[in-house]
């Protein structure tokens, strides 16, 4: 379930980013014959030990990130850096106020740019956009290109804009969480950041974390 046996994995990374390598779903055998394509969608963090692990077993890796200095840098054979931030609207270049995003887009516009059919994992750490994000791509049925979800979820407030009280923003989330189960994604992993506040919803909440990292796999790719 995680990158140890894989070449130029390195225990330093900061957090587990875990994948599912079981044999009965296709990202192992991807993985082997080289096939295998990571979206990771970020800002400006500088751990991108997963990443690289990845670029190393010979999946090719897109990185998007608002932050660095280029459009487009490539990095080895394998990893690509993009100064792109995804998002759960396109730009409307006739309002002013949008051309300030013009390097901002989503994930199904990104694809049909690129070519690309089909994401083996999309890992995303993207400070509590990640909500709206994830509804986009259930939305536009995105969600189905895709074989492995990785996403930091953050519950300390309810996300960029996401609105109402706190039983309104719970129900939100878990409506969320459902559309994967009805599309067939299984939960397979979490995990709990210690290091960040015990915060639920703005409120101090006990044995609790205000951010955690879950990964899905999309059990319709065998």
């Amino acid at each position: 379930m995680n990158l140890n046996s894989l070449k130029g994995y390195s225990e330093t990374t900061k957090k587990p980013w875990s994948i599912c390598l079981d044999e009965r779903f296709s990202l192992i055998h991807r993985i082997r014959s080289k096939q295998c394509r990571l979206y990771s969608l970020g800002l400006g963090s500088d751990d991108n030990h997963f990443e690289l692990s990845m670029a190393n077993s010979g999946c090719e890796v897109h990185r998007f990130d608002p932050s660095i200095k280029s459009a487009h840098i490539q990095e080895g054979r394998h990893l690509w850096y993009h100064r792109l931030s995804i998002d759960w609207r396109d730009p409307n270049p006739a309002i002013a106020a949008h051309k300030l995003h013009s390097n901002t887009k989503k994930l199904g516009t990104v694809l049909n740019e690129f070519g690309h059919q089909k994401i083996d994992v999309l890992k995303a750490d993207v400070e509590s956009a990640e909500w709206k994000i994830l509804e986009n791509l259930i939305l536009e049925d995105v969600v189905e290109q895709i074989g492995q979800l990785v996403f930091e979820v953050h519950i300390h407030w309810p996300g960029f804009e996401v609105s109402g009280n706190d039983s309104t923003v719970v129900r939100y989330w878990y409506s969320l969480l459902r559309e994967l189960e009805l599309k067939d994604f299984r939960l397979f992993h979490t995990y709990k950041d210690l290091s960040k506040p015990q915060m639920f919803l703005k409120k101090e909440a006990f044995n609790a974390s205000s951010c955690y990292t879950l990964s899905w796999v999309n059990t319709r790719w065998k």
